[in-house]
């Protein structure tokens, strides 16, 4: 199959294959007389593993690894748990950091008259701490 039928079977854009394919994130694909990428149901795995990895926020480092490890079938799901682990942790941290956040946002807009007065805390909070 060409790269568009790719981008269709998999629901990934042929820019983001291409992109793959050159950070090694997909196997080189080999190629027509005339330089068309040739792909096969093989890539089409490769390309949705990819996907639903990117859609659980891994980063592309991770999901070499996570790629190098569904590819080891002699490997331990050990190795695949504590990868995610990680990742879950990182999520969460991410997540406490995003409810501080609006937390805070949430009661300088609370105390935030929004009329014709100069005063504001939300200015204030933003130009006193870093």
């Amino acid at each position: 199959m060409n790269i568009g039928e790719l981008s269709k079977s998999s629901g990934v854009t042929t820019k983001l294959i291409r992109h793959y394919e050159s950070i090694g994130l997909i196997p080189k694909t080999r190629r027509t007389d005339n330089g068309y990428r040739l792909y096969s149901e093989d890539d089409v795995h490769y390309v949705r593993f990819i996907k639903r990895s990117r859609e659980l926020g891994f980063s592309l480092e991770d999901i070499k690894s996570l790629i190098g490890l569904w590819k080891n079938k002699s490997r331990s799901s050990k190795q695949v748990k504590q990868l995610a682990e990680k990742h879950l942790e990182e999520l969460n941290l991410k997540l406490k950091q995003i409810k501080d956040m609006t937390d805070t946002l949430k009661h300088l807009v609370n105390h935030c008259h929004g009329d014709h007065r100069p005063d504001c805390p939300i200015l204030k909070k933003l130009e006193t701490e870093a």
